[in-house]
């Protein structure tokens, strides 16, 4: 009987590593997103490929304690120590919604330590909105 080939693109063969620790990412952008309920900070780099993210409800708040600024603060710390790491010394921030995490977040963002090139409001508004409901006949 003859041998059987190993495969030379298997994943058996090859050393998987991990890309995170690899990467240096000097610039990136970080995304706020405020609702009433909970608040998510996500890192990305220029391109906009997802570098790091957290939230109020992975930080460990439950309830309408996530909706909060000290929740919001403590979110945009997690998400940004792990490109801490990586070497990320500029960044631009863009925060979304209405929610009380706005301010929490910048906060945090500023105290991590991380230069802010610009800060941008990037809220979502209609110009003229959706068509109301049809009026109701009785």
């Amino acid at each position: 009987m003859a041998k059987a080939m190993p495969r030379v693109g298997s994943r058996r063969n090859r050393r998987i590593g991990s890309r995170k620790s690899v990467r240096k990412i000097p610039k990136g952008i970080i995304h706020v997103q405020a609702s009433f309920n909970n608040t998510i900070v996500t890192v990305t780099d220029v391109k906009g490929r997802v570098v790091s993210w957290s939230s109020s409800g992975t930080c460990g708040f439950k309830g309408p304690r996530r909706g909060t600024p000290f929740a919001a603060e403590t979110a945009a710390k997690n998400a940004i120590r792990t490109v801490r790491d990586q070497g990320m010394q500029r960044a631009a921030v863009m925060i979304k919604g209405p929610g009380l995490g706005r301010d929490g977040a910048l906060r945090g963002i500023r105290r991590s330590g991380i230069r802010l090139t610009f800060l941008r409001d990037v809220t979502p508004m209609p110009h003229n909105g959706c068509r109301p409901p049809q009026k109701r006949r009785v």
